[in-house]
């Protein structure tokens, strides 16, 4: 995903480097929104650096010294963050990107996600599975690929075409874009394939994105994917690379513990970052599920 220098945003407002891409389909009449989005990040920084981080390195500490309220925060899950700061390079796994196919999928767990603040993760989580093979990033990343002769024969064309005929085209306040003509819908759609092609010529880049690629170690010592990044991880699905980085976010108390065992501090972290480097992607199916298993796909050959 390469990138350019592009004319500023709205009221000079800066946007993140994965949105400077599309800076040229910005919109003035969404610059409001931009302003929220980024007002809104800016709170939850701050509050996150001048009240949360200091209460959960507290929290850490106390656990890591076997001290008072040491088992409670436990208990609760770690501070992810405080984890983060310790292991640090120990939580980046290389992985087949066509191997990680399984991402945690809630709806067989009735919504109900674990803590994003939290390193340890109890319940059956790691249960519900969705199959990334068959996900609309796949399918629009892959749909793009087929028809970049004339993207207008792609489903998120047609999609976006038909928001804007019924008088309410697609917007992203987070991205400052309104399309409202298909024209910006078209240049929607190359951005993409420029980033695909871009990632065909110059491998997969961790730096380009706004988030690395999360995934969590399940009960088995399994790699299921969770969050953001899923257009980079279809891109590099697509192509076929050897190998991409993602970043380890959280564990399965189950795994913790077998793990673990009894150590406590840079004892117990040191353990995890060992165990780390011999997770690998989960490939089946969980029992709780929500969708049925449609098996393998064919990918395309490599490039």
């Amino acid at each position: 995903m390469a990138r350019a220098s592009h004319p500023q945003s709205p009221a000079s407002l800066r946007l993140p480097a994965e949105d400077e891409a599309f800076s040229e389909l910005l919109d003035p009449r969404m610059k409001w929104g931009i302003r929220r989005a980024l007002w809104q990040t800016s709170l939850r920084d701050g509050f996150q650096r001048g009240v949360g981080m200091p209460l959960e390195e507290a929290l850490y500490r106390r656990w890591a010294h076997e001290k008072a309220g040491g088992q409670w925060a436990e208990r609760h899950g770690l501070p992810r963050r405080s984890i983060e700061a310790r292991l640090g390079r120990a939580l980046v796994v290389q992985v087949d990107p066509r191997a990680l196919i399984r991402d945690l999928n809630a709806k067989g767990i009735d919504g109900k996600r674990p803590s994003s603040s939290a390193f340890i993760w109890d319940g059956d989580w790691d249960r519900s599975r969705g199959d990334l093979r068959r996900g609309s990033r796949y399918r629009f990343i892959s749909d793009l690929d087929e028809h970049r002769d004339d993207l207008t024969q792609t489903e998120r064309f047609r999609q976006y075409r038909s928001r804007l005929e019924s008088g309410h085209p697609w917007s992203s306040y987070q991205q400052g874009i309104l399309l409202d003509t298909e024209e910006k819908i078209l240049a929607y759609l190359r951005t993409y394939l420029g980033f695909l092609d871009d990632m065909a010529t110059r491998g997969f880049d961790a730096e380009l994105g706004k988030d690395d690629l999360g995934v969590a170690v399940t009960r088995d010592g399994h790699l299921l994917k969770i969050n953001r990044g899923l257009h980079r991880l279809a891109m590099a699905q697509r192509l076929g690379l050897r190998s991409i980085p993602v970043v380890v976010r959280a564990v399965h108390r189950q795994w913790w513990a077998r793990v673990v065992e009894k150590a406590r501090g840079e004892a117990a972290l040191a353990r995890v970052a060992d165990a780390l480097r011999y997770t690998t992607p989960e490939t089946l199916p969980g029992e709780l599920d929500p969708g049925e298993d449609l098996g393998p796909i064919e990918w395309p050959a490599p490039r």
